[in-house]
């Protein structure tokens, strides 16, 4: 984070009053510390706001360290399971992977200090670490993704160490669970002044995407995301073909992999042997540190897209809103809680009603630019970093028994 960038920074950007509750809360948190435990430093949206969020609790003098897990191949293989059958997927995971499971969260939990007054557990892959915490100690386990429909012998698997917690923190309510601690609703956050999110010149813009052969005669369509099954990449493409035969455009798939999704690498295979034949789809596989290219391509789009067939939340959809793009995403998890169906954008639950709105958008520009302007305020108000940091604040303050807010 860049150095002049402060909590003042935001007092023009947020809602009137954010920023001096956060430093409200802060001061019945002084002196406190609290650790956060994930499985990647890098890809993917938990990474992308714990590098945000971290450096803005130790300004609040907040002592506050960032843990990261460490797996092996069946370790990843197996928690990737664990994600896809959180989320529903059917999925066969064996007796030695649960072990293995086991052995990996044993060894990590003996050279990670848990000294610290509150703990954040995020997702499945740090949860058997609950046989560590300290008496004294609050832990939170931070559920990222929509487990609504769970694969029962998984979520029974995950919830013997679930139910060890103080609490649990979900982005919606129907992901929450029947467990016997208390649960909490978080939504996600993006940070307006990163460099993914931040303003960028016409110029800067041009500069950033041109090494990338975007065609600039014809509408950009765009879909920025992990190579995943669930972000539906391939019917991108089929509802992008639908409307290629009406209107000229181009289609941009911008993504990457993290480094706990081993399925990445192949999931990027399919949908460039798929799109292989059309020189107006263009596949960028970018590194974890592309922040300023995301945000040019999405400040260049026409019509950004989230298509995902299932999502924990699907902050993509966020950023380009606060871009003033109207978004076409998927009806699932929180996408559907960031658009507006008609106001911000739209919800769609088939590739030919993607196609449909794509058009729609393509065909009415006046309705495309006060779709965005509206985007763009309702993501101000609902989804940026200083209402996080509200959330987290005040969630620590009740979990440490001061009620004197």
């Amino acid at each position: 984070m860049a150095k002049n960038i402060t909590l003042d920074s935001y007092r023009e950007i947020a809602p009137r009053g954010t920023v001096e509750l956060i430093y409200h809360l802060a001061r019945r948190l002084k002196g406190k510390s609290m650790l956060h435990v994930n499985s990647t430093r890098f890809g993917g949206g938990v990474a992308e706001m714990l590098h945000r969020l971290i450096p803005f609790f130790n300004d609040l003098e907040i002592d506050t360290r960032w843990e990261v897990m460490e797996g092996t191949p069946l370790f990843y293989q197996t928690t990737k399971c664990f994600h896809n059958a959180l989320q529903g997927d059917s999925q066969v995971i064996t007796p030695e992977m649960f072990n293995e499971y086991k052995k990996v969260n044993h060894k990590n939990a003996r050279r990670i200090s848990f000294d610290s007054d509150i703990a954040i557990i995020h997702d499945p892959q740090p949860a058997g670490f609950i046989y560590k915490k300290p008496k004294k100690a609050k832990w939170l386990w931070r559920c990222h993704i929509d487990a609504s429909r769970p694969q029962r012998k998984v979520w029974n698997f995950l919830k013997e160490y679930v139910s060890g917690y103080d609490g649990a923190i979900f982005s919606l309510p129907n992901f929450a669970q029947k467990i016997d601690i208390p649960q909490f609703l978080m939504y996600p956050s993006i940070d307006p002044l990163s460099d993914k999110n931040r303003e960028l010149t016409p110029q800067e813009v041009e500069t950033l995407i041109s090494p990338y052969n975007i065609p600039k005669d014809k509408p950009m369509i765009l879909q920025v995301s992990r190579f995943d099954r669930f972000k539906d990449p391939v019917g991108v493409i089929e509802a992008y073909k639908i409307v290629k035969k009406y209107n000229d455009c181009s289609l941009v798939l911008a993504g990457g992999s993290a480094t706990d999704d081993p399925e990445g690498a192949a999931v990027l295979n399919e949908v460039l042997a798929y799109a292989s034949k059309d020189p107006d789809i263009i596949i960028l596989n970018l590194p974890p540190d592309a922040n300023l290219v995301i945000n040019a391509l999405q400040r260049a789009a026409t019509v950004v897209l989230q298509k995902s067939v299932k999502e924990g939340f699907g902050l993509t959809v966020a950023e380009a809103m606060w871009k003033g793009k109207p978004v076409i995403g998927g009806a699932v998890g929180g996408i559907a809680v960031q658009i507006i169906y008609g106001v911000t954008g739209f919800t769609v639950n088939s590739i030919e009603g993607c196609a449909y709105r794509i058009r729609y958008l393509l065909n009415n520009p006046e309705v495309l630019l006060d779709m965005g302007q509206k985007a763009k305020e309702y993501t101000r108000r609902n989804f940026l970093i200083t209402r996080h940091l509200c959330d987290y604040l005040g969630l620590m303050v009740h979990m440490l028994n001061d009620n004197q807010l």
